[in-house]
Formats: C-alpha cells, structure tokens, sequence
C-alpha cells in the first residue's frame, strides 16, 4: 500500500534580502547563508530593486533563492512588503546583504524567539573583522530624532552590553539583521508604504514598543557586519523620501499638526537656503516610488 500524500512542511524562517546593485556582498551573504544548519528549515528570498549590474542573473548562480524581480526601484518599503507576502515562515529575517551570518545564527535566533513570549523581535549581535562589536542601535524615533531627517539618518550606537548577559532589550535595531514574527507584521497590515523608503523599521519598532513587547539582541548569536561598498544615495530624491517619510511617521505617532509643522519647516528650509530640487520635491510630495506623500 502505497504512502499517504504528506503536504510539504512550510519553512520556519524566510530570510529576506533587499538589494539594489549590490551583487558582490549579495554572493557572500548567500554563501554564508546556505552553509547555515538547518538549512531545509528555512527560504532565501531576494528582491531586486531593479538592479542593472549581475544581480537578475542570480538563479543561476543559486538555483535555491528565490528572487523576486522588480522593474523600477520603489524603494525598501515597497519591496519588503512584496517580500514578506511572498514568504512562508513564522518567522521573517530581514538581512542586509552586507551582512554574513555564521552557521548558526539563523536557527539560533528562530529559537530563541521561539521560547520568549514578551520578544516580536530578535537580533545577532553584529561585530566586526576582529570580533568586536558594531555600532548597531539607535533611540525610539521622536521628533528630535528626525530634526535633521534630510541629511543621514542619525548615527547608531555599540550595544551596551553588561558581562554576563546574554540579552540586550533594544529600543531600535534597524534591519540590518533582524528576525521578527510574521503573525506581527500581518497584524499592523504590514509596512506602511506611506514612509517611503526609509522609515519602515523605524515604524516597526515603535509598534512594538506600543505593543508593550520587547526587541532583543541575543549576544551569543552573532554575525559579521562588513562596511558598504557604496554610501547609499543622499540625493534630491532619497532627501525628499526621508523627509517626506518622517512627517508621515511624526503624524501617526505625534499627531496631525507635528508631522505638518516638520514638513513645512523642511520645505521652506530647503528654499532658505537655495536647495530648489529639493523644495520643488518637498512641494510636490515626490517620493522616490514615484508616488506622492500620503
């Protein structure tokens, strides 16, 4: 008699990378992640943000990463939300491709958030070439933390982390490394693609932090951060997006009025002093999907 049909056994993370003409840290984070154990346990997922350098080439390379292809750049936000429809684990590991993970810190993390109830999101600790620490957290986003929201964002800090501990509660991560539950993100109606490209992970956090739950950073669990080959682009259009992103994100957390006053006092700041591309953006509410603000 033959077996009965047994449905495939869903993956317990997805691991999601998303590029744009990054092919070279993109191979070494995919290298490291398929010596990873438990590697049946889990899927690779890469958007494509519209690269023009190897990257569309990248099954042949990994016939196992599935790539989800986009024809325009729309930004982060837009393609994580692509990505974290596409995926079918519990659990979703947003990586950076210049990120390289060790054998075992994928399933380590799945683990650990596996055995804490109070945590919706969980980090690797990030070092550097000789072990040590990264910088890797930044403050709860308020309105002094977007006061210069054209320029960078602001400078992440090295995890204080106290002999001993193995955990560290973190206010913000962002996602260079960042293994979240799916089940949350599904509950805030995924990543708000109002904020445009930058502010997705800010938002997350502040969900969290509302939801009264906790984001850690494991200390034993870690993985090698490797400096960007590239700056990202801080032209006239990402400028536009972040501020444009940061209103929408002071007006949902600070109220209609915050995220109106940060705008205009943005708009008439860039033409003070004489950044026209940049109040021309502003005025038309550009964001660099091509959308306007909402």
């Amino acid at each position: 008699m033959p077996d009965e049909y047994q449905a495939p056994v869903p993956p317990k993370v997805s691991v999601i990378l998303v590029v744009r003409n990054q092919i070279a840290e993109l191979r070494r984070a995919i290298a490291a992640i398929e010596k990873s154990t438990g590697r049946e346990q889990f899927e690779i997922l890469v958007v494509d943000r519209a690269s023009d350098d190897d990257t569309p080439d990248l099954n042949e390379e990994f016939p196992q990463v599935t790539l989800l292809r986009l024809p325009f750049d729309f930004g982060a936000t837009k393609a994580m939300n692509i990505a974290t429809r596409t995926a079918k684990g519990d659990c979703l590991l947003f990586l950076s491709p210049g990120v390289e993970v060790e054998p075992g810190t994928i399933m380590s993390l799945a683990g650990r958030i596996e055995n804490d109830s109070a945590a919706v999101a969980v980090c690797p600790l990030l070092v550097d070439d000789t072990g040590g620490p990264v910088p890797q957290v930044l403050p709860l986003p308020d309105r002094g933390f977007f006061s210069n929201a054209s320029e960078r964002p602001p400078s992440k800090s090295v995890p204080d982390i106290a002999p001993g501990n193995d955990t560290i509660d973190v206010a913000y991560p962002g996602r260079d490394a960042l293994l979240v539950r799916r089940q949350f993100v599904a509950g805030m109606n995924y990543f708000d693609e109002r904020l445009g490209h930058h502010w997705a992970d800010a938002d997350l956090a502040l969900r969290i932090h509302r939801a009264q739950k906790k984001i850690r950073i494991c200390t034993s669990v870690q993985a090698k951060w490797h400096p960007p080959v590239s700056a990202e682009p801080n032209d006239t259009a990402h400028q536009a997006d972040r501020i444009l992103g940061a209103a929408v994100l002071l007006r949902k957390y600070d109220g209609f009025f915050a995220g109106l006053t940060f705008r205009i006092a943005a708009t008439l700041g860039a033409l003070a002093t004489f950044k026209l591309g940049l109040f021309g953006a502003l005025l038309s509410s550009q964001k660099l999907d091509g959308s306007g603000a909402g």
